[in-house]
């Protein structure tokens, strides 16, 4: 059997990371690119393109999409196996990487056993996550808002003490639900079009959410 491939996608605050930390431990050979952790890599090199991101980074801008198709190209020409998947946290966010990442996939045979899978939360469910989630002081686990998450008082990881992120503001928040309306559905759309896309209710459980992937992939 073919390994599989996912992109999760969905407003911030859908619980991408929470599921792409359950989905790599059920199938464990999966190689995870977390684009947002490529470019702080990058902005951290002394060079003109990771000075070039960093400033980008530092404004709130977003990085150009030749940048982000870049960093996510030699990380699998250097880093994938054979017999991996691949997990793209929080990617495609836009149409022409969506097209990227299919014509990667394409040729490395992994296209039919890649599943783009849409996280669903409504914009005031995203929002009331976004405002309330934490963050910890001391390794920086993100607290997401849901479920027993929200009883926690520590870090469940290393005790640190919990607070809110300074770009969880409402501006903030509401800039980045707006790039979502006005880019990455133009991603969703893509992949209906193309009836590829499995949609996922995520104003559920994390352990619902979770059950309700497993349960769409094997049935493709």
């Amino acid at each position: 059997m073919k390994s599989l491939s996912f992109a999760l996608i969905g407003r911030s605050g859908c619980g991408k990371g929470t599921q792409a930390e359950l989905l790599m431990k059920h199938f464990g050979n999966l190689l995870y690119i977390s684009t947002g952790g490529l470019l702080r890599e990058l902005a951290k090199l002394d060079t003109s393109a990771g000075k070039g991101i960093k400033k980008i980074l530092d404004n709130g801008g977003l990085a150009p999409d030749f940048v982000i198709i870049g960093l996510w190209m030699r990380e699998l020409c250097n880093n994938l196996k054979d017999d991996q998947g691949i997990l793209l946290d929080g990617a495609p966010r836009r149409v022409i990487e969506a097209q990227a990442a299919d014509e990667f996939m394409d040729f490395l045979g992994k296209k039919d056993t890649f599943f783009p899978i849409l996280l669903d939360i409504s914009r005031e469910e995203a929002f009331d996550r976004l405002t309330k989630r934490r963050i910890c002081k001391k390794c920086g686990k993100l607290i997401p808002w849901v479920g027993d998450f929200k009883k926690m008082e520590k870090c469940d990881s290393c005790g640190g003490e919990l607070f809110n992120r300074p770009d969880d503001n409402p501006q903030a928040i509401n800039n980045r639900l707006d790039y979502y309306e006005q880019k990455v559905v133009e991603v969703i759309n893509y992949y209906k079009d193309k009836n590829r896309l499995i949609v996922i209710n995520g104003e559920q459980s994390i352990e619902n959410v979770f059950e309700d992937i497993l349960k769409a992939v094997k049935v493709k």
